[in-house]
């Protein structure tokens, strides 16, 4: 890779660490001076097209990535998000732009007469435009970087997409069956999508692919979630959310749930259960207060950390402070430890990467 030179030695990291044998660290910091002069594009004033525009959207990426140093086993990748879901806009939901997210709007307003969940790549509209965005990057990339595969969603939370959540949490008590019948079908759909999107990017993605939370597998490689658990009881996760999550982890190679909050963390036991799991990920609810105690480098969860690795997954942590990394490494160990640290200069950065080289 042209912006990563030391990418076989990355590569043979991230590979140890999804077989929880070796340490990850994906550091950045900002570079003072480009890996190539490219110019900071004009934003559009339309909403939409700062979305959906692929020599926007590319154009931007290209300028971020090199102005970025992608030290230890940080790589450059494009994205190629609209949006957290995008599953759902391939399957009949509306896309809602705002500065910073997407929305989506319901299209399932009554069950009994809505039929099955379908996916059909012919003519659809969103998903064209995420195989736009997705060409136009391959186009450009030219060994640079590697080219993501968006951030699709599935189970309950795609299902919420379509129907709305509170009524799905109405009809997970008044129709049960309907609900399982049509994750099934989100399943279906989510396997036909990935594999066209997966075709696209692997030969350039050194033979897998990247995901976001910045997870790069030689196969087909996901960050898996249901941020609806915190809404469900220990009973109901595992009635409506492990049989079609284990199907999802078997159909992948590597797979990664995104533990998302305290409330989450109640499901934990029924996630280490499922064999085809490869990882968990973990977000604590006051990730971004810049409350140091409420990071994921914080001792306050070393003791989960541990629990994810006596059963058998590699852990991810984000956002973990530069100044936390070691004393984290100390009390659980370098082995299937995944940390994202984002360095405030170059300096903070190399010293960083001196202090973690015990941990090799």
């Amino acid at each position: 890779m042209k912006w990563k030179p030391d990418w076989p030695q990355a590569r043979e990291n991230h590979v140890r660490w999804w077989n929880r044998e070796g340490l990850v660290l994906w550091l950045t910091a900002p570079r003072e001076t480009p890996i190539e002069p490219i110019a900071k594009p004009t934003r559009p004033d339309d909403l939409v097209q700062r979305w959906v525009d692929p020599v926007y959207r590319c154009n931007a990426d290209e300028y971020r990535l090199a102005r970025t140093a992608h030290l230890a086993d940080a790589f450059p990748f494009l994205s190629t998000q609209i949006g957290p879901g995008s599953l759902g806009t391939f399957i009949g939901s509306e896309p809602e732009f705002a500065e910073t997210t997407v929305w989506y709007r319901p299209c399932i307003d009554n069950p009994d007469t809505y039929g099955s969940v379908r996916f059909d790549p012919a003519g659809n509209k969103w998903f064209d435009a995420h195989l736009a965005l997705i060409d136009e990057a391959l186009r450009r990339a030219d060994g640079r970087y590697f080219v993501g595969v968006p951030d699709l969603i599935e189970n309950l939370d795609t299902l919420a997409a379509l129907r709305d959540t509170e009524k799905l949490m109405v009809d997970l008590i008044e129709r049960p069956g309907w609900v399982l019948e049509r994750l099934d079908e989100i399943n279906e759909a989510f396997f036909a999508s990935f594999d066209i999107l997966y075709d696209r990017v692997r030969e350039a993605d050194d033979g897998g692919n990247v995901f976001i939370f910045s997870i790069w597998g030689p196969g087909k490689t996901v960050k898996v979630q249901c941020d609806l658990a915190c809404m469900l009881s220990p009973e109901m996760f595992r009635r409506f959310v492990v049989p079609a999550l284990t199907a999802q982890c078997e159909w992948l190679d590597y797979s990664m749930f995104h533990l998302d909050g305290e409330d989450a963390t109640q499901h934990l036991d029924a996630l280490l259960e499922i064999n085809a799991l490869d990882a968990v990920e973990w977000t604590p609810r006051m990730l971004y207060t810049g409350d140091d105690e409420e990071a994921s480098g914080s001792p306050k969860w070393y003791d989960l950390y541990r629990r994810i690795k006596a059963g058998g997954k590699s852990v991810q942590a984000i956002v973990v402070r530069p100044h936390q990394v070691v004393p984290l490494l100390d009390a659980v160990g370098p082995e299937g430890m995944y940390l994202t640290v984002g360095a405030p200069d170059l300096p903070t950065a190399e010293k960083l990467l001196k202090d973690v080289e015990q941990f090799r």
